[in-house]
């Protein structure tokens, strides 16, 4: 009697907690299947922003806004600045991590923490704007791939940091018997070690560097250095009447971001994987 008890009571915990993923699924999918299945709504139709299938599929709104929103220069900068500033990044703070990790001395201890308070302080813009005016690097775009490239490090330093230090230090000493000069041995013994948290890093990165609206805001005001976040939202501010077209904006600036998430999650779990199986 007291299993039977026990049995329904488990069954239903398992139903309630199915229930919840289920909510929160669809609190997460309903907004994403809103806005695409009004991409493909004429302007009437979107303008309801409801989840009925289109009566009519408009396929040539995602054409209409490649042409009326300049897609093109838009996503080449997101693709410039994300991919650019997130690899030169990454691989910089690969480095710095591993250097701070396996040499404790003080003064690299003050450079660790130092970097870590990166985490909790917010960005001064306005202190920003002032040195990137004196450096001459406002309105360009090396300018705003360095800051993207700086704000990452907190994260990314103290991230690789703590898998540093689970790479056992013989590794290193084999390396140097067999004559490794150190970048030889960073390069070719440590960093494939480093991949699963190295994708972690990229793939985080850079979906914060394509959806970052405030700096490229700050430090740009020409249309030409301009992402697809801002082309966007300069877009909603010309045809906020049709929907349809926002909607289809809004669509072609997150497939990108979906994309690399998909492809860089199978590499993470086959690192974590490959991992798991060695040791």
């Amino acid at each position: 009697m007291v299993n039977s008890k026990a049995r329904r009571l488990a069954r239903l915990s398992v139903i309630l907690k199915q229930a919840v993923c289920v909510l929160l699924s669809l609190a997460v999918v309903a907004p994403l299947y809103l806005v695409l299945i009004n991409s493909f709504k004429t302007k009437s139709e979107a303008a309801r922003m409801n989840l009925n299938l289109p009566t009519q599929w408009v396929f040539t709104n995602y054409a209409e806004v490649i042409k009326k929103a300049k897609l093109m220069t838009g996503f080449g900068n997101s693709v410039l600045y994300a991919f650019a500033s997130t690899t030169a990044g990454v691989l910089l703070c690969a480095m710095a991590a591993y250097v701070l990790s396996r040499k404790r001395t003080k003064l690299n201890n003050f450079i660790y923490y130092f970097f870590i308070c990166g985490l909790f302080f917010p960005v001064n813009y306005v202190t920003l704007v002032r040195v990137f005016q004196w450096m001459h690097l406002t309105n360009t775009h090396l300018g705003i791939i360095l800051v993207f490239t700086s704000a990452m490090i907190p994260f990314c330093v103290f991230t690789i940091y703590s898998f540093v230090e689970t790479i056992p230090t013989e590794l290193d000493e084999a390396a140097v018997i067999d004559g490794a000069p150190p970048a030889m041995m960073f390069f070719r013994v440590i960093l494939p070690l480093l991949k699963p948290t190295l994708m972690t890093c990229f793939i985080l990165q850079f979906m914060g560097v394509w959806n970052d609206f405030l700096t490229p805001l700050y430090l740009s005001s020409k249309s030409k250095l301009f992402p697809m976040t801002m082309s966007v939202y300069q877009f909603f501010g010309k045809e906020g009447s049709n929907w349809n077209y926002v909607f289809a904006d809004i669509v072609m600036t997150v497939i990108p971001v979906v994309a690399v998430y998909a492809v860089g999650q199978r590499y993470i779990i086959g690192g974590v994987t490959a991992g798991a199986v060695k040791g």
